[in-house]
């Protein structure tokens, strides 16, 4: 693909010092769209979503290669690991199915059914509960250790992206259907504040800074990232954003921001005083790469890159440049 001045989302090239592509790691089994990614840190091991392959392939980031690949999935969306059990979750949209996975074995350990639709995953790792976003409005509360649902928090609509706040125990979930944010008290398991947002639709990525008590959301329409108070839900700052955004990530050390969109591209942005943030990279990606995985201990930012023009699945492993 050439790039030449313009990248493919119609935006030149900015920034581009900010990372490094470290290595480009094929994944040629891999066909149609790639959900989301989870990292095993003791083993270097990214695990991916295949949502178009029905698998969740497993990436040695040291050997730059797939050591094994999760099979007879139905549609995986959400990915999480939990290093203390040493196990996989792996949440199915299609049949519902929330799965756990030996991840020295792959050994199927347990099922949850959650219905319909199972998609993003969260672990609090302080009180060992796992978070799952299912179905037209719900979330399921698992315990980690015994692979039961404890409980259920119903929602409106289908939830999207899900954020812990462990310092004061809050949940926070994008609701994209009808353009709203739900607050959740964790120890409760209720709904305590919704954030209703008429302005902007299509609120499906979220990160948040804690120390800055702000939740960073990104829009698909109009493409936006959004900063609000977290205590409050007062917007403080609006800046554009590349297209079909499907994950947004912040990074403490240097106090920005990534995300990736479908439309093309990588964006960082930089954290401002009066808490807004200024894009200070458009990088060019393949197109459809919208889903990615930040590893701050690692200073690594992965992007998952879909097959297109005979080229192989890939994630795409960039160095944080310091």
């Amino acid at each position: 693909m050439l790039y030449c001045c313009i990248s493919c989302n119609g935006q030149p090239p900015l920034g581009t010092d900010h990372l490094t592509l470290e290595k480009s790691i094929e994944m040629p089994e891999v066909s149609g769209r790639i959900d989301h990614l989870t990292i095993n840190l003791k083993d270097n091991l990214v695990y991916v979503a295949a949502l178009g392959s029905n698998t969740v392939e497993v990436v040695d980031l040291n050997r730059g290669k797939v050591i094994h690949s999760i099979k007879g999935l139905d549609e995986p969306q959400g990915v999480c690991y939990l290093p203390v059990q040493n196990e996989l979750v792996v949440a199915n949209g299609g049949n519902g199915n929330c799965m756990f996975y030996n991840a020295v074995t792959y050994a199927t350990i347990a099922t949850v059914h959650l219905g319909s639709d199972a998609d993003n995953v969260r672990y609090d790792a302080g009180n060992k509960k796992i978070y799952v976003g299912y179905g037209s409005g719900g979330i399921a509360v698992i315990d980690a250790a015994t692979h039961q649902q404890t409980a259920n928090i119903p929602l409106p609509v289908h939830p999207e992206s899900l954020q812990i706040d462990e310092k004061n125990k809050l949940l926070f979930v994008n609701l994209p259907d009808n353009n709203s944010v739900a607050v959740i008290d964790m120890p409760t398991a209720k709904v305590i504040h919704t954030w209703k947002i008429d302005s902007l639709k299509a609120n499906f990525p979220m990160a948040l800074d804690t120390a800055g008590n702000s939740v960073i959301i990104g829009y698909r329409n109009p493409p936006m990232l959004v900063s609000y108070n977290a205590t409050t839900g007062k917007e403080r700052s609006r800046t554009a954003l590349i297209g079909d955004v499907d994950d947004v990530f912040y990074y403490e050390p240097k106090q920005e921001i990534f995300a990736s969109g479908g439309d093309g591209a990588i964006n960082i942005f930089k954290k401002a005083s009066n808490s807004g943030f200024t894009r200070i990279a458009n990088i060019p990606t393949r197109s459809g790469a919208r889903t990615s995985l930040l590893i701050p201990s690692l200073q690594r930012f992965v992007v998952a890159e879909r097959p297109s023009g005979g080229k192989y699945a890939a994630l795409a492993v960039y160095k944080i440049n310091d």
